[in-house]
């Protein structure tokens, strides 16, 4: 259930102040009927990182202003709030967030109150059990935007929010969402199709971020660290990812854009694999692969498939 109320304020001024300003709103209105600025007909939307910035943009097109909080190239797990960053939580519109993913997030939200229109993702969509990197179950898996079906929910749990904050424009939104579904669904099945014929579906990454990728493609994820990108990896885990990677062919070992390339560096030279970028895809930088989420997908897909020997 998406939980969301809003406020409404209606300001009083007296008439000898208001009526100048009538006058010039009626002079403005005769010279150009579209002059009010976008942003102050726009929703305005906060999200925790950039996977939801490109979901809420997407559905709200130009009614809607989107501030994400993890600035490009930052790593979002880490992010700490600046205090304006924290007033903007508190006056947004719509919150777009998935609880226990960025613990500023989830403070700045709680102090916000209950006054606050939220999408709270992980009621939108079932989440994945999380798992370190021997396995062992650790809380939830946050990177649910890696399965394009869930993605296509969190639009439509999105659509739904933003039309109850701007009714005026509801259809604008669903409309919005059918065309994100739509490319979702595009992309799920260049997903499938792509993935189907394969020398293998093991691939090694540098930490525990595709399992939802994993689980809707039917590969088998291993991670070098666990679901936090900082973590140290034991010796005795490097070496049981060494043996993996040789007895099942494994041509490559994955690196992201946002974390430091050095261990999966290591361990392919040590094997004499190659190295490759797996996008998590949390954020945007100047070294990303494409311009948009869906462009990332797509590069990560190439990956997968250069790496599994697929026909």
């Amino acid at each position: 259930m998406i939980l969301m109320s809003f406020k409404h304020s209606v300001a009083r001024l007296a008439w000898p102040l208001l009526a100048p300003l009538v006058a010039l709103t009626a002079l403005t209105a005769c010279s150009d009927d579209d002059a009010a600025p976008a942003d102050e007909a726009a929703v305005n939307v906060v999200v925790g990182l950039y996977p939801f910035q490109f979901l809420v943009q997407e559905v709200g097109g130009d009614l809607v202003a989107v501030t994400n909080l993890t600035q490009p190239g930052a790593e979002p797990h880490d992010l700490e709030l600046t205090p304006g960053q924290v007033a903007a939580v508190g006056r947004a519109d719509l919150v777009v967030y998935l609880p226990e993913l960025q613990s500023a997030v989830d403070e700045a939200v709680a102090q916000a109150g209950d006054g606050l229109a939220v999408v709270d993702v992980s009621q939108a969509v079932a989440l994945l059990p999380g798992h370190d990197e021997q396995g062992e179950a650790m809380g939830t898996d946050p990177h649910v935007w890696l399965d394009p079906e869930r993605m296509a929910d969190i639009a439509t749990a999105t659509a739904e929010a933003l039309a109850q904050a701007d009714p005026d424009h509801a259809e604008a939104y669903q409309s919005g969402a059918g065309r994100l579904r739509a490319s979702l669904a595009a992309l799920d099945q260049q997903y499938a199709d792509g993935l189907a014929d394969c020398a293998r579906q093991v691939f090694i990454t540098s930490h525990a971020a595709f399992g939802y990728l994993a689980d809707r493609y039917g590969l088998t994820q291993v991670p070098i660290a666990g679901l936090s990108p900082d973590a140290e990896p034991s010796p005795a885990r490097v070496a049981a990812v060494q043996a993996l990677a040789t007895q099942h062919g494994v041509t490559t070992i994955f690196f992201e854009v946002l974390a430091s390339p050095a261990l999966a560096d290591a361990i392919a030279s040590d094997l004499g694999l190659r190295t490759a970028v797996l996008d998590p895809i949390e954020g945007l930088s100047d070294q990303s692969q494409a311009d948009d989420y869906v462009g990332l997908m797509r590069a990560n897909l190439e990956a997968l498939r250069q790496a599994n020997q697929c026909s």
